[in-house]
């Protein structure tokens, strides 16, 4: 009797699987313009354009966030009855809300058994977002970015000019009608830590149609390059290190070199890329100095809350190294051979002190780093 062979678990990385499936997931595959693709001008014009999705990116972060977001969701929903992951859409974009929480003269239009277990006060659109415990502290003291505040101003926007969109599973909802949106609100959780932080905003309607002209921008573009890139590129931010089109947005690189340099083709690109380095070092100069002027007077206070920031310290701990003769005396009493090493250190010293040059050979496959050098020219006669 023989047997199938078996495949080892271990060579199988749960990772393939979870790849796999979000490849095949509407939003992968989508060529229509959808709120959250709004990120950046050029990426939106990409996704319009149907091109090609030649870079996975490192998408592991991403699914657990979706994971934990379809959770937390279909969990509020089963409590409390919230109206969850609902398609909003007109002829221009489309999109799914996280949330909206419906006021009570609004979910009495309901049928009883799709209104909320609490009506909100006024109507509001919610959008849930995980975020890494490393740019926790940024969420806490600047909130949404302006990527993701267009996002929900977008499905605002359609809910209250729209409503609801015409489609099997809601047309309840889309009997409604235009709603009274009066309030977007972010609810950001911790992906480290399930900390919960939300931040609330009136709605405001210009702000809607200026999101919405950021739409008809891309749309209307005749080409994709002609559209901005709204981030640094490869290597300077991870929303370009991730782009499913970075190839597509940044071609041409020269083997080994930086995305960026693409952007420079000519002595005028080349002055006008100095005066921004030396405007931006000049800031960094002076913001550097503050920084070590506010370090210096707080290196005597205790650690503690203070107004809306909170002061910790971290180090200041004996330092360690390796103890030679401690290690020296194990060898000998293992009968191990002590390595004698040449000390280079000391004997480029010796030579030195001598007065004899130290003779030096290249590093196969090594080079010094290369440091940029700016000063002012020399004035024109």
């Amino acid at each position: 009797m023989t047997t199938a062979p078996v495949r080892d678990a271990r060579t199988v990385s749960i990772w393939d699987a979870a790849h796999a499936a979000d490849a095949r997931r509407p939003r992968s595959l989508q060529t229509r313009l959808g709120a959250s693709d709004t990120i950046c001008s050029r990426r939106a014009g990409y996704t319009l354009a149907g091109a090609e999705r030649s870079n996975e990116g490192d998408k592991r972060a991403a699914i657990l966030g979706t994971y934990i977001h379809r959770g937390l969701l279909e969990d509020a929903r089963r409590e409390y009855n919230w109206l969850v992951e609902r398609t909003v859409a007109d002829d221009l974009i489309r999109g799914h809300v996280d949330v909206v929480q419906l006021d009570a003269a609004t979910a009495s239009r309901l049928p009883k058994r799709h209104r909320p277990v609490e009506p909100a006060e006024v109507v509001t659109v919610e959008d849930v977002k995980t975020k890494s415990a490393r740019v926790w502290d940024r969420v806490l003291r600047y909130g949404p970015t302006a990527a993701e505040m267009r996002q929900v101003l977008l499905y605002a926007g359609l809910l209250s000019t729209v409503g609801f969109s015409d489609m099997p599973g809601q047309r309840y909802l889309h009997r409604l009608g235009p709603i009274d949106v009066q309030r977007i609100r972010f609810r950001f959780v911790c992906r480290d830590t399930g900390e919960e932080h939300i931040q609330e905003f009136p709605f405001d309607e210009w702000s809607s149609f200026e999101a919405r002209w950021w739409v008809e921008r891309v749309v209307d573009a005749e080409s994709v390059e002609e559209l901005r890139r709204d981030f640094d590129g490869p290597g300077l931010s991870p929303v370009c290190d991730n782009c499913p089109f970075v190839k597509h947005c940044w071609p041409g690189v020269a083997p080994g070199k930086p995305a960026q340099t693409i952007l420079v083709h000519d002595d005028a690109d080349r002055e006008k890329a100095l005066a921004v380095y030396v405007r931006a070092h000049e800031r960094y100069r002076v913001s550097s100095q503050v920084k070590k002027k506010v370090r210096a007077m707080l290196d005597d206070s205790p650690a503690g809350v203070y107004g809306e920031n909170k002061l910790g310290w971290s180090g200041g701990n004996d330092k360690e190294e390796p103890d030679v003769q401690a290690m020296v005396d194990m060898f000998e009493n293992a009968d191990l051979t002590v390595p004698m090493v040449p000390d280079v250190p000391g004997m480029v010293n010796t030579l030195r002190r001598a007065g004899m040059a130290v003779p030096l050979r290249k590093a196969a496959g090594q080079t010094t780093a290369r440091s940029i050098s700016v000063t002012r020219a020399p004035s024109r006669p």
